[in-house]
């Protein structure tokens, strides 16, 4: 397949572009610091550059889009303004890159994150479950899904993402930090879900999702198993055999981190529903056996 990755330098996005390499596919990734190249099946191009180069995105089978300011920061005014508008600023200019080309891409995914269901300690959420605009990242993702929308590709898909799970980036070395030095413990009152995915099945979801000509809108990207931030704290635990013992108390998180702790004392149990029902196969369906990949062999 032939295939463009929007922030193909972040966490999931490099992962993805290796992924899509070794599956033998051509990648084109559109980056603010990629020099404009080829390189064997990889071709680099700046936002910038992206009209001059309109023809190497003709006949596409899909655009992935995970450009956006991380937030995994300080919610101050300045940064919440970053957060929005970086996604804000990446779908209109792919829309505006996509609305030139004679040909358009088979499919148009689109990063979207959870959050946008709220958060239960008691209620499960599927694709079918209704929006509510409850905080911050609900916002974000809301507005982010609909500018998405408006691509005008054939099947636009809006991948609801869980926590990532990867021992190169993502929230899991911050998460497993405490533990390694003998003190972690749970977060908060540790009732709250963690709706949760490795690394390796979010590329290859991706991926599916492209060459699944029956899949649009939402796909929630997490594990079939959800758990608890306590039962995934012991789950860490065991794999690094280390203690589970020192919980970390919700006042302290909300000085440290501000309003970016509700992130870690809510959660929300989602079921990858849709990717189920289109036969998709997750490689790590428990939070032990992908921590267990993650790890093992350990010393």
């Amino acid at each position: 397949m032939k295939i463009a990755v929007a922030g193909g330098t972040g966490f999931i996005g490099g992962r993805l572009i290796r992924y899509l390499e070794s599956c033998g596919d051509e990648v084109i990734l559109i980056s603010r610091s990629a020099a404009g190249g080829i390189r064997g099946s990889l071709r680099t191009v700046a936002w910038d550059e992206c009209m001059e180069r309109k023809e190497w995105f003709e006949a596409l089978d899909g655009i992935v889009n995970l450009s956006g300011e991380s937030i995994n920061q300080r919610w101050t005014g300045q940064a919440k303004r970053r957060i929005i508008e970086s996604r804000l600023d990446t779908a209109a200019r792919l829309a505006r890159l996509v609305g030139q080309l004679k040909e358009k891409p088979g499919a148009f995914v689109n990063g979207s994150a959870i959050g946008i269901y709220g958060t239960s300690e008691t209620d499960v959420y599927d694709e079918s479950s209704p929006v509510r605009n409850v905080d911050f990242l609900s916002d974000v993702v809301e507005q982010w899904e609909r500018a998405a929308s408006a691509i005008p590709a054939p099947r636009v898909i809006l991948l609801r993402t869980g926590v990532v799970l990867g021992h190169e980036g993502g929230a899991l070395p911050l998460m497993a930090l405490p533990y390694k030095l003998g003190a972690g413990g749970r977060v908060g009152t540790g009732r709250q879900w963690l709706s949760w995915i490795h690394a390796d099945d979010i590329v290859r979801l991706i991926r599916y999702c492209i060459e699944s000509p029956n899949i649009r809108g939402p796909v929630n990207a997490t594990a079939p198993h959800p758990v608890t931030n306590d039962r995934f704290g012991r789950a860490l635990a065991s794999t690094l055999r280390r203690p589970h013992w020192l919980p970390v108390p919700t006042f302290a998180l909300r000085l440290a981190l501000g309003e970016m702790a509700n992130m870690l004392l809510t959660g929300q149990q989602v079921l990858p529903k849709k990717a189920m029902e289109h036969g998709f196969e997750f490689r790590y369906p428990t939070v032990d056996e992908a921590l267990k990949a993650i790890y093992r062999p350990l010393p």
